[in-house]
């Protein structure tokens, strides 16, 4: 039903049909689609205003804010402070959640795959071809490992997914950082492309012996078989909200320049490796006041009543603290043309 709900927003911009004039334009990421769905979905059902939600990408809802088509841009790939002031944007997260690998194994189980970064990054590099390759049988004992060729899926379009993904590669392998870095579109060494968490899922699903990164809303709708990936501390935590949370739990978001903070590889037993929050692009100065409050106020109604929507779908709502702190930044950032705050959170 979300994954539907999902698809239907983005058609609903893409086609310009059925939009009230009251609606909120949006574009960026998949990897919050699934909560921003279900939050728009009973957002109209209480307030009669819709959401306009087109999951595009992480690189595409970066270049559509800046564009000015769209009323926010939405984004897993945080900007740095000095980006943001260079594009009179400001930037705040909503919620957070895990990027989870996921394969086509038969035989194997959700959570039986057990893999380092180290080794992640080596197949992601095209050094491990194979599943019965020893690295792979050494750190999976009593695992019945195919003698499949391995196929890798990646994301073929500018994705915050694959910015995260690609920075903890980068941190648990020094050759992946040297060769191929960090960002939201690197130079893939192999595979094949798939647009969107769902484009992943879906080689994924179809291709035997592959293995793809997605958020783990998409892995747990499409039921896909999850790799347990070894965290700081040694230990392979199941990919949930508590985990995500337990990483989050070290994040300091007060002393993050412009919101600008990553949650990888973060230390604990609990935590998850590949953490992270997703951020809402806007302008700080609002050509449209009216429409810089209406984008601002469906935020804050999610802040207020999100929580539960959000962990269904197992992602970490945002600390009260650092919601707070997020809503003195609109009043005192985001301003409309004759100076004052299109918005001020009661």
């Amino acid at each position: 039903m979300l994954k539907k709900l999902a698809a239907a927003l983005g058609v609903a911009l893409l086609a310009g049909t059925a939009a009230q004039a009251g609606d909120i334009s949006g574009a960026g990421a998949t990897f919050p689609a699934p909560v921003y769905a279900k939050w728009a979905e009973t957002y109209k059902a209480q307030t009669g205003v819709g959401l306009n939600y087109q999951a595009i990408g992480s690189g595409g809802g970066i270049k559509q804010i800046k564009a000015k088509t769209v009323a926010f841009g939405a984004s897993d790939k945080p900007l740095k402070l000095e980006d943001l002031d260079a594009a009179g944007l400001m930037q705040f997260p909503t919620v957070m959640g895990g990027v989870v690998p996921v394969v086509n194994l038969p035989g194997v189980n959700p959570g039986q795959l057990h893999l380092t970064g180290s080794v992640l990054a080596d197949i992601y590099m095209g050094a491990i071809t194979k599943w019965n390759d020893p690295r792979i049988v050494s750190a999976n004992k009593g695992v019945k490992l195919p003698n499949l060729p391995i196929t890798v899926v990646h994301r073929s379009d500018g994705s915050g997914t694959s910015f995260l993904f690609t920075s903890y590669l980068s941190m648990k392998n020094p050759a992946w950082q040297s060769k191929v870095g960090a960002s939201d579109s690197v130079q893939w060494p192999v595979g094949l492309g798939g647009k969107g968490n769902d484009g992943v899922s879906a080689f994924v699903k179809q291709t035997i012996g592959s293995i793809g990164y997605v958020e783990y809303a998409y892995a747990k709708q499409n039921k896909a078989t999850y790799v347990l990936v070894q965290n700081k501390d040694g230990q392979y935590p199941a990919p949930v909200a508590a985990s995500f949370a337990a990483a989050a739990g070290h994040a300091d978001w007060a002393k993050a320049p412009g919101n600008y903070l990553l949650l990888l590889d973060e230390p604990g037993a609990k935590s998850w490796p590949i953490t992270g929050a997703t951020f809402i692009l806007v302008y700080k100065k609002q050509d449209d006041a009216a429409q810089g409050q209406s984008v601002l106020k469906f935020f804050d109604w999610a802040y207020k009543n999100g929580d539960a929507a959000a962990g269904a779908l197992d992602y970490v709502p945002m600390p009260a603290s650092v919601k707070t702190m997020v809503r003195k930044q609109w009043a005192s950032m985001i301003k409309g043309p004759d100076g004052k705050p299109v918005y001020v959170s009661k």
